[in-house]
């Protein structure tokens, strides 16, 4: 069974850092796309960042330059490091996985979703 579990979201102040991790199992991520996602009470999930398998990235301009995703296979997960955190990152974070290449960040393109990791930036 296709798994995905998000940790590392917490408390943190502006401008502090997290690194989100989304581990898989039931599957090998090496063949998927994941992408991290965030949604506020009341407003529609949003598409943060992607890596494809051929490790192809995106980001959204909120967070361009400040967030990094990465992969690692052998450990069959992926992170989101972010820095410079901003009380509008606030949010719940869920990653995705797709299979196959293409980067997306439309919500109905992925399938199975982890549970999603709070993280909070507040002062």
């Amino acid at each position: 069974q296709l798994q995905l579990v998000e940790s590392g979201g917490g408390l943190v102040q502006p401008g502090g850092s997290l690194r989100l991790s989304c581990a898989a199992s039931g599957f090998t991520l090496d063949y998927y796309t994941i992408g991290w996602f965030r949604q506020v009470p009341g407003k529609e999930r949003e598409g943060v960042s992607c890596i494809s398998s051929s490790h192809s990235t995106y980001y959204a301009d909120s967070v361009k330059g400040r967030f990094t995703i990465s992969r690692d296979n052998t450990k069959n997960t992926v992170y989101l490091q972010m820095n410079n955190l901003k009380p509008e990152d606030t949010a719940v974070y869920y990653c995705a996985a797709r299979r196959g290449i293409v980067i997306t960040t439309h919500p109905l393109d992925f399938g199975s979703w982890g549970q999603g990791t709070q993280v909070t930036v507040s002062s």
